[in-house]
Parts: C-alpha cells; sequence; structure tokens
C-alpha cells in the first residue's frame, strides 16, 4: 500500500500541469491574508500566475499565502483559506502583496506591519489589492511614491493620509511600489506585470484564459460613467453632475453651474426635475451627505471636519440634513458601523 508521502507527491505532479509549482520558481511572490481580506481581488491575482505557468510551460510563479498566525485566514464572504506560514517567519520573496481587510483604518497590527516593512528593507517589491495600501501606509511603505485603493475608500485614505499621493487609477506601478484597485483591476495589473516579466504574448494568452477580451489600461475609470450609472444622456445634466462629483469640499452654486455647462438656471432646474425628480440643490447636497457618511465610516474625523470636508459650515447643520437623509444622526451612523 502507498504511503501519504508518495500520494501527495502524485497530487502535486497532477497540479503542475495546471500550472501550480511546487518548488522553485523563477519569481516568488507571497501574498499576505489579513481577515476579512476581500477574495475576488486575490482570486484575481493568483490566478493569471498560474496560467502563465500553464501557457510558459515553465516555472515563473512560485506563490506563497502568510497569515497573522498560521490559523486559517477568513474572508470577507466568510470563507477560509488555509496558509502556508505565518507573516514574518523569515522567508524572502522577490514580491509581497498585501491584500486588504474590510475595514483597513481599524487594523492595529503592528508584528504584521513590521514584518512589511522588513520585506521592503530586504529587497522585495512591495505592492497591494484593494484597500491594502492602507496597510502600506501604515506600515510607511508609500513616502513619495504614488498609489490607488477602491474608489469607495479613496475619501477616507485621503483624509487619514494626506500627505499620500493617491489616484483614481485601476493600479499604479511607482518607483517598484504596486497598487490596485481591487476588484477584476488584480487581473488587469497582474497581466501587465506578466507582460513587463514576459512580453505581451503570454500576457494576451492568460487574458484570452479568463475571458478577458480587452487588458485595460493602468489609466481607464474605476467606475462606470455617469451615462452607464444613470442612464442620463443629456451631455448638459452629465456634465453638471460630474462637477458636483468632483466638487463636494466647496459646492459651486446653482447659477455658475449651470453657466459653466451652457445652460441657464431654469433649464437645469427643469433638466434636474424631469431627470432625477429633484432639483439641482437637493441632488448635489444628497451626494454631499452620502460622502460624508462615507467618511463617518472611514475616518475617526469629528463630525465637524466631517461637516466641512463635505462642504456644510455648520455641524448642526449637517447633522439635520444627515438626519432627514440617513433617518440618524452622523454619531449614531457611526456608531452602528462600528458594529457590523
Amino acid at each position: 500500500m502507498r504511503d501519504k508521502q508518495e500520494v501527495a507527491t502524485d497530487r502535486a505532479a497532477d497540479y503542475r500541469r495546471f500550472g501550480v509549482i511546487d518548488g522553485e520558481a523563477r519569481q516568488s511572490i507571497a501574498f499576505f491574508l489579513p481577515d476579512t481580506f476581500g477574495m475576488l481581488p486575490f482570486i484575481a491575482a493568483v490566478e493569471p500566475l498560474r496560467a502563465a505557468n500553464r501557457f510558459s510551460g515553465q516555472a515563473l510563479y512560485q506563490w506563497t499565502l502568510l497569515g497573522t498566525s498560521t490559523a486559517d485566514a477568513i474572508a470577507n464572504n466568510g470563507m477560509k483559506l488555509a496558509v502556508d506560514r505565518e507573516i514574518g517567519s523569515g522567508d524572502r520573496f522577490d514580491r509581497v502583496i498585501v491584500c486588504g481587510p474590510h475595514e483597513p483604518l481599524s487594523y492595529k497590527d503592528s508584528k504584521a506591519l513590521r514584518a512589511l516593512r522588513q520585506y521592503a528593507a530586504q529587497g522585495s517589491r512591495i505592492g497591494a489589492l484593494d484597500t491594502g495600501s492602507y496597510l502600506l501606509a501604515q506600515a510607511d511603505l508609500i513616502r513619495h511614491r504614488r498609489c490607488t485603493i477602491h474608489w469607495e475608500n479613496m475619501p477616507g485614505f485621503r483624509e487619514a493620509f494626506p500627505h499620500i499621493a493617491v489616484t483614481s487609477e485601476l493600479f499604479e506601478e511607482d518607483e517598484g511600489l504596486f497598487t490596485c484597485a481591487g476588484g477584476t483591476a488584480a487581473l488587469d495589473m497582474m497581466l501587465a506585470i506578466i507582460r513587463q516579466d514576459h512580453g505581451s504574448t503570454l500576457a494576451l494568452q492568460v487574458a484570452d484564459l479568463f475571458i478577458s477580451t480587452r487588458i485595460r489600461a493602468a489609466t481607464d475609470p474605476q467606475r462606470r460613467s455617469i451615462v452607464e450609472r444613470s442612464g442620463i444622456h443629456h451631455a448638459g445634466l452629465v456634465s453638471c453632475i460630474e462637477l458636483m462629483e468632483v466638487n463636494l469640499e466647496q459646492p459651486i452654486a446653482t447659477s455658475e453651474l449651470a453657466e459653466m455647462v451652457g445652460l441657464s438656471s431654469r433649464q437645469l432646474e427643469r433638466l434636474f426635475r424631469t431627470y432625477l425628480q429633484t432639483t439641482p440643490t437637493l441632488h448635489y447636497q444628497a451626494l454631499r451627505l452620502k460622502a460624508g457618511r462615507e467618511l463617518l465610516r472611514q475616518t475617526t474625523l469629528s463630525v465637524m471636519d466631517v461637516a466641512t470636508a463635505v462642504g456644510f459650515a455648520s455641524a448642526d447643520y449637517f447633522s439635520r440634513r444627515f438626519r432627514r437623509q440617513f433617518g440618524c444622526s452622523p454619531t449614531e451612523a457611526r456608531r452602528r458601523d462600528d458594529k457590523v
């Protein structure tokens, strides 16, 4: 009867034909999986490596899963994933990629942050998926380089780290630091890395395998356009909403907005009522209140500071409008998020 070691060896050989490398490869990549990490960006990052091995017929990439301990890492969908070893256990890697946790602001594992600094000091190229940029910033690994993060977390990140240049790109690579917005952007970033390492032909083969008919550029938008999100096709109205979305801290008066998009105030009012069943003022205020709610969730800013950040001169007025919009006070909203 065959022993367990022989069976395990045969199973490893079986998986090698799928691109799983059991042993040395040209490049070793570690994925750090803190609890509540996002499963989709992790899978979208690791699968292209396997496919690159498979199509090339070579041991190009080998990956290791790191956890805060040797216990299973638990994703934000509740699924458990066995890790290979604890972060900071002495191994060296060519690249170390942080898979961001669901609530990065509350991440306080100093041991893991110290380990990330040690990997960087040893020469590992450091990267992040989704909210992982928070951990890199906390570990002081971004410094004067650019990074990106998921669009939902961008306002909170900018408030928490005002000295860091964060962009809205799908992914960023700046002097060895590579970050992406999460979700399927992880696939685009890894395809770019494969193309950089081994050429366009292999990257396109991998993209085709995953039904990715176009390798998106770093500069492609993270979100669908306003036209796609709302179904609005009036150019002037779309331009007005775009101006509102990028000018939350210092709101622009309706008359000025109308002039900027080539309409009269009356025309703009009519368009908002026709397409959105509201007024420009109320729509703008709703955008600012929603942004305020995200800042309450993502930062420790005071209610007054949040109010100021989204264009309200008074914390009291912000609180009253917030309660009318969401049915609770800003403080209550923050408390509820803390309990989730």
